[in-house]
């Protein structure tokens, strides 16, 4: 029951891998509570029975009951080399309290320690469960359409390209393509948004979403190992093998502190006795049992990583998954968030706003020609030309496709070389075009023909819908946040001014964006502060694997962020950076409470205890009460999403 203080990590996780049962754990600790109020109350009468058997029939009893696992574990953890942990100084404390004929308090021991332990156990499984909640979204049957009727399966045992069904009411079980049917879905699961999506055929779902209303035929497009909610629930579940740098210390802590302890009390037992005889030794035996009670570091080492544990859970509650304690850490650190534009700040939902012609080419002619060259990319404002043409390009018409980063694309249609892409791409490839064409508002996108220019189609993109709150609270925050972008600097102008970001670089080439991170590093480890860089997930991996916090914005099935990523942002919305970070520094408040006032009481009720002015029972309700305290405190976390939005609403 509990994690103790100095065991291996296999037991922590043997202990983390429990439920407590209430019912079974509880009995024998209620029953050992009423044998001691008895124990209490007809003390002198128990006490002045024959060779004292009636105290020692009804405490003993209740000290077995509440202290006998307790004792048990001490001895395993003995003949496994582990003595000092707070088994076997909660057990050598009680023990010399028996021998010091003071039982009540041997009692009071072991009950009061079980009592603190059982709320540790309550809290433990209430931050589990925020996790829990998470990991619950694993499906765990999927409907397969057969050639034989309809099959009910696992979903580690369908395939690629197999069809299943989803009726309203079901989670869904694979990532896969709608090819009949449409619904509303909840993704509320994954990103922590309750307002239901609208899909439709032809659109892609993920597994561990809801199907709310209409039944959906779907084509499965990843195996369950490789599908997102896979990913997500191994993320989750080995979230805490990263720990931050405050609980390695912790640890470390108390494996040299416990020994100190116990070595100090047991100096404190036998030197005194030696200075002003030996019949003041139960005296000093007696305050080195006091010691040995409110030294026990139990309530520090526990909240220090329910802490942490909650801090994971409460953000995987809002749809933030955090990869470790020590990224919760890191982004307590930081100073400068650096956004990328598209896809992150913006929608990455282009529209086609203008076609204009050059050198005798119809807007038909233009777009048609566009959108074939642009067909294999998977750049946003590709896809938008592709879906304004509104027509299947067949790849037997194109062909030498090549895709030059930060430019555009060069390819072969109907023998003629298409040139796509930016300003740049023009003058890397030394194509006369208007002057005035360099100028224009908005996302370009130039074609040529054989090295001959013959117009340009503009797109138009959106910001996020809590993207300048995003920035706001931000900024609230004291953090400065810097936007870098490869689109050009009359379109990254525009967004910044809409944004309040002052400080932008665009026109960046994807090398260009890492030396431009490298540099904002640079300077802020100068400061000794940390940097977060907020991408889309899809081509950003190089600059978030390079930032002290990495971060994928609405990665949602994306692999790549999943995998890169140190913080995975489900839901499409930038506004959860902030909340990362305000759960990150709340977390960390509270840990560091948690310390501070864990320290400061031990440190007073030892000295207190070593001069003569605590007594035994002071002792055990003070250890009792700093780890009842900093259990519920460290518990507050949780409850944080309730505080983010209440601050939003304001």
């Amino acid at each position: 029951m509990g994690t103790n203080c100095g065991c291996s990590q296999d037991d922590k996780n043997q202990d983390q891998g429990k439920e407590f049962d209430w019912k079974k754990d509880s009995i024998p600790m209620v029953i050992s509570g009423v044998l001691f109020f008895i124990g209490l109350v007809f003390y002198d009468e128990l006490h002045d029975t024959p060779y004292f058997v009636g105290e020692y029939v009804v405490l003993l009893t209740a000290y077995l009951l509440s202290g006998w696992g307790v004792i048990t574990r001490a001895g395993k953890n003995i003949l496994k080399g582990r003595i000092f942990d707070e088994n076997f100084l909660m057990t050598v404390a009680s023990l010399s309290a028996i021998a010091l004929h003071k039982i009540p308090e041997a009692v009071a021991v072991m009950l009061f320690y079980q009592i603190g332990e059982t709320f540790q156990d309550y809290a433990v499984g209430k931050s589990r469960n925020s996790i829990k909640s998470l990991l619950e979204i694993r499906p765990d049957q999927a409907t397969l359409k057969t050639n034989t009727g309809i099959e009910i399966v696992s979903p580690e045992n369908v395939n690629i390209g197999d069809i299943i069904i989803i009726k309203a009411g079901e989670k869904i079980p694979l990532d896969g393509k709608i090819i009949n049917g449409s619904s509303q879905i909840d993704t509320s699961a994954l990103t922590g948004e309750s307002i239901p999506q609208i899909v439709k055929e032809g659109d892609f779902i993920l597994a561990g979403s809801i199907n709310q209303s209409g039944t959906l035929t779907v084509k499965v497009t990843k195996p369950f190992a490789e599908s997102s909610i896979a990913k997500i629930l191994d993320l989750v579940e080995n979230a805490q093998g990263k720990k931050a740098e405050t609980e390695k210390f912790i640890s470390t802590f108390a494996r040299y502190y416990t020994p100190v302890v116990v070595f100090l009390s047991l100096g404190v037992a036998i030197i005194p006795p030696l200075i002003f005889g030996s019949q003041t030794q139960p005296l000093w035996i007696y305050r080195a049992l006091i010691l040995l009670i409110i030294s026990c570091p139990c309530g520090l080492v526990i909240s220090i990583p329910l802490g942490y544990f909650g801090g994971v859970g409460s953000a995987a509650k809002n749809g933030i998954l955090v990869k470790g304690s020590t990224f919760l850490d890191a982004l307590t650190q930081v100073k400068t968030v650096v956004f990328d534009k598209t896809g992150t700040l913006t929608k990455g939902n282009f529209r086609v706003t203008d076609i204009v012609t050059h050198n005798g080419l119809s807007k038909d002619q233009l777009l048609a020609l566009t959108a074939m060259a642009e067909s294999q990319s998977n750049h946003p404002v590709a896809k938008s030309i592709v879906e304004e043409y509104d027509q299947i390009v067949s790849d037997i018409f194109v062909s030498n496709y090549q895709e030059i980063a930060g430019h555009g694309v060069i390819a072969q249609i109907d023998n003629k070389t298409i040139l796509v892409g930016s300003d740049r791409l023009l003058h890397r490839e030394n194509i006369f075009h208007p002057p005035e064409v360099c100028t224009l508002q908005g996302t370009t996108v130039h074609t040529a023909i054989d090295n001959e220019y013959v117009g340009y189609i503009t797109v138009a993109d959106q910001l996020k819908d809590d993207a300048i709150m995003a920035v706001q609270h931000l900024q609230s925050q004291g953090i400065e946040v810097v936007m870098l972008t490869g689109d050009n600097q009359l379109v990254a102008n525009s967004i910044a001014q809409r944004l309040g970001i002052t400080n932008y670089q665009a026109q960046l080439l994807p090398e260009d964006k890492v030396s431009a991170l490298e540099e904002i590093l640079h300077q802020a480890s100068k400061q000794k502060t940390k940097v977060a860089f907020i991408g889309d997930g899809i081509n950003d991996a190089p600059v978030i694997a390079l930032a002290d916090v990495g971060m994928a914005m609405g990665a949602l099935g994306s692999d790549a962020a999943i995998e890169t990523a140190d913080v995975v942002i489900m839901a499409d919305m930038p506004s959860k950076v902030s909340q990362a970070i305000a759960i990150a520094k709340k977390t960390r408040q509270i840990v560091w409470q948690n310390i501070g006032f864990a320290l400061s009481i031990k440190g007073l009720f030892i000295i207190l205890g070593a001069v003569g002015l605590a007594s035994l029972w002071e002792a055990i309700f003070a250890d009792v009460g700093v780890a009842l305290i900093a259990i519920f405190n460290a518990g507050r976390i949780i409850k944080f999403k309730t505080w983010w939005r209440l601050r939003c609403a304001e």
